[in-house]
């Protein structure tokens, strides 16, 4: 079995050298260039659910609109806490959130669909869900243990995207034909 030893004076003097580089480290396991840009993709994904939600949220007609509407009012605050913790560890290793609205429709994983009924709503909603859980879980997987920050930030999206997902579908199960 291998030893645990650190090289505490070598720690230290790095730390001090290269303060500049905030949390990146020298054990930091990955491109951080490509991690940012990854990143500002699902800030991108993030903050086009939010406009979705809320259209879809205001647009919530017929006996079912309020409670249907309620959630969508419900996942549209949790994608722009989503989108908040996105921008924050962009920051945090050194780059810059893009909010762009130029750019934000052609870097999102997800579409902004509007709907044309309640069911499309919640069907639009279901598919951005279902887009955004597998390229998270496939972005979870790629960062492994290079960088398990930006991972378990990915991996809380995740579980309320996985949430959001069951949500919608309990709802389309409720609505008539």
């Amino acid at each position: 079995m291998n030893e645990f030893a650190l090289d505490l004076a070598q720690i230290r003097a790095d730390a001090r050298r290269e303060m500049a580089k905030g949390p990146v480290t020298a054990t930091y396991g990955i491109d951080v260039k490509r991690v940012i840009d990854v990143l500002n993709e699902i800030l991108a994904t993030e903050l086009v659910c939010v406009m979705r939600y809320k259209r879809h949220y205001y647009m919530a007609q017929g006996v079912h609109g309020p409670t249907v509407a309620a959630e969508f009012l419900e996942h549209a605050k949790d994608e722009q806490r989503h989108a908040d913790l996105a921008a924050e560890r962009i920051v945090q290793l050194g780059g810059a959130p893009d909010y762009n609205p130029a750019v934000l429709a052609g870097r999102a994983h997800t579409h902004y669909a509007e709907g044309d009924s309640l069911r499309s709503m919640i069907e639009e909603d279901l598919v951005a869900e279902r887009i955004a859980i597998s390229s998270y879980a496939e972005i979870a997987r790629w960062l492994g243990d290079a960088d398990p920050t930006s991972r378990r930030t990915i991996e809380v999206l995740l579980a309320d995207e996985e949430d959001h997902a069951d949500d919608l579908r309990s709802l389309l199960q409720k609505l008539p034909g």
